[in-house]
């Protein structure tokens, strides 16, 4: 990764400062800035799978390479699970996948993967892993915009025999994707907002006001859900 060469002594003592223990408390200013050094939160001009173009990026795919990073991902969003039911998980593929393996590994909770296609041969199975009809999914999503690959996970959990109404997410670009969701009778619960990522950036020095106002300007003309 570009940014990795720039920030990996600092990374260093990042991980000297980090504890792996499965309930350690993350410090979430440091963890958004470590992203953002890291290239996992980028600002300029980028074209969303919609065809819009948007002043911010967040690409989570990153964290595969930083394993502290992704540790800290799980701890969150299992801490903002806290309180909810659940007999299994299932991280959206892709970028959610480790991150579900993570919880799934630390905290012995059993974890299903949902396929994006099925395969013509084995099982033909949309829904791996072992589970039983009836059973609770809690879904892992790294970020949300509109909603629509969580309900879609939803979907095939559903067609397999499982119940999901509830999922924690990394960030939320709050662009109307819970409020999509909660009008599906899905809850979701998020770790952090745009709008709180930007108000850390800001106060390390790492970002302008001006790129601020840029991005809470297009997240304002470009919700979806309302």
């Amino acid at each position: 990764h570009d940014a990795l060469p720039i920030y990996y002594n600092e990374y260093k003592s990042y991980l000297s400062m980090c504890s792996t223990a499965k309930s350690a408390q993350v410090d979430k200013t440091e963890f958004i800035t470590q992203l953002y050094k890291h290239g996992a939160i980028k600002f300029g001009e980028f074209k969303l799978k919609s065809g819009i173009m948007s002043p911010v990026y967040f690409d989570l795919r990153a964290l595969v390479s930083l394993p502290q990073l992704m540790r800290d991902a799980a701890v969150l969003l299992h801490q903002a699970a806290s309180g909810i039911s659940y007999t299994c998980i299932c991280g959206v593929p892709y970028t959610a996948l480790p991150i579900a393996t993570v919880i799934s590994v630390d905290h012995d909770i059993p974890m299903v993967i949902r396929r994006k296609e099925m395969k013509d041969y084995g099982t033909k199975k949309m829904v791996e892993g072992i589970f039983e009809k009836g059973d609770t999914c809690l879904i892992i999503e790294d970020v949300i915009t509109s909603g629509s690959s969580i309900l879609e996970t939803v979907k095939v959990l559903e067609e397999a025999g499982l119940v999901a109404t509830e999922g924690v997410v990394l960030l939320d670009r709050e662009q109307g994707g819970s409020v999509n969701l909660a009008n599906n009778n899905f809850a979701v619960r998020s770790v952090f907002t745009i709008t709180q990522i930007l108000q850390i950036l800001q106060t390390a020095g790492l970002i302008t006001e001006s790129v601020v106002v840029a991005t809470l300007n297009f997240i304002k003309e470009n919700t979806l859900y309302k």
